[in-house]
């Protein structure tokens, strides 16, 4: 459910804003809606909130659902000019006249088997003059002489001036020209995208263990490295891509989340050298389960971490949830929440295997209508 804020706007998580644009825009472009009849989009929310990430989501579900290529060209307000959306001025062929060239960024296929998505990233930072050449854009669907092509879609995003960002106040002229959500952080939903995505199990075990880590952006703070979606991502590249050894990557996880919470996650991470084999549980080998609380969330996330690339392995799931009923009910109740996110409609995968059907039936009332 979204609610409604001091500004007097929908609030919602990125996820639900996905699934509803995603809905609306699928359903405009299967009933040959005009795209232009649809509102133009403003997301709200403080900075690595998800806003960007959710932009790619949003193509992604339509290209899933409508079977069409979608191009999503990314601007970003803050760096142009209000010439660089309208083009630069040259002489016509008889030097009578003076004519625009179209921005590369304009250059969109208007094939019928294609969507664009222009994203007007950080239109609350842009200065008010660059925000005066978005009017056009979002309501005429035109810049100057240029006009966007039937098949695009325009969805803005920026920082609001409580953050204490960089920000210009949007006029009022422009704003109700616009369909306005505020973004809020929400761990859950949160979670469900980072283990469809790969974030490293490291991250998701440590944020599982203290969820409040996640979003740790404070306006009335000077922090220049502080923890938000966007950042423990940026660490989870860090572990995924270069090493996996927290202490050896220190500095740079300190560079990104600061170094007090990359300190704690640091100390957290000590915890993994004393897990039973990751491979002996997926083999079915029931190795020992450890007892103490922050041991079982790290548990957890090497077990998802690892269910994430053997998914199609139905024989490895169902050990692993066999071994999970020596867990307390919370953590086994956690697991398997995890393995629903896995991919879209993997319950019905899971519900060919006998252990997952008899956790539904002794546990199932804790999944929160997820089955």
């Amino acid at each position: 459910m979204s609610k409604l804020n001091t500004f007097d706007m929908p609030t919602v998580t990125i996820e639900k804003v996905v699934e509803k644009l995603s809905f609306v825009y699928t359903k405009a472009i299967l009933n040959n809606v005009p795209l232009k009849n649809i509102p133009s989009v403003m997301l709200w929310g403080p900075p690595g909130v998800g806003k960007s990430q959710g932009i790619r989501q949003i193509g992604k579900e339509i290209e899933l659902n409508t079977k069409k290529k979608v191009n999503i060209v990314d601007v970003r307000l803050l760096l142009f000019n209000p010439i660089d959306l309208r083009g630069i001025p040259t002489a016509n062929a008889d030097k009578t006249l003076a004519v625009w060239l179209k921005p590369q960024i304009f250059n969109m296929s208007d094939s019928s088997d294609v969507v664009n998505i222009l994203f007007l990233d950080e239109i609350s930072a842009a200065p008010q003059s660059v925000q005066a050449a978005a009017y056009q854009i979002t309501l005429d669907r035109v810049i100057g002489e240029h006009k966007l092509p039937d098949n695009c879609i325009v969805i803005a995003a920026g920082n609001r001036m409580t953050d204490k960002s960089v920000t210009f106040k949007m006029p009022k002229a422009l704003a109700n020209r616009l369909m306005h959500f505020e973004i809020e952080d929400d761990f859950d939903a949160w979670k469900r995208w980072a283990v469809r995505s790969g974030i490293n199990e490291k991250v998701l075990g440590f944020l599982t263990f203290k969820p409040t880590a996640l979003m740790a952006f404070d306006p009335s703070v000077d922090s220049i490295a502080f923890a938000t979606p966007r950042s423990w991502e940026m660490v989870s590249n860090i572990l995924n891509n270069i090493s996996d050894n927290v202490n050896e990557v220190f500095d740079l996880i300190s560079g990104i989340v600061g170094v007090g919470t990359a300190t704690e996650f640091r100390t957290w991470c000590k915890l993994y050298k004393n897990l039973p084999d990751i491979e002996d549980i997926f083999n079915g080998k029931n190795p020992p389960c450890p007892s103490k609380v922050d041991e079982l969330y790290a548990l957890v996330s090497s077990m998802v971490a690892y269910a994430s690339k053997h998914k199609d392995d139905l024989r490895k799931i169902a050990y692993s949830i066999r071994y999970s009923d020596k867990f307390p009910p919370d953590f086994s109740v956690i697991l398997i929440k995890d393995y629903l996110a896995l991919e879209k409609d993997y319950k019905f995968k899971l519900m060919k295997l006998p252990e997952f059907m008899n956790f539904v039936k002794t546990k199932g009332r804790f999944l929160n209508g997820l089955i």
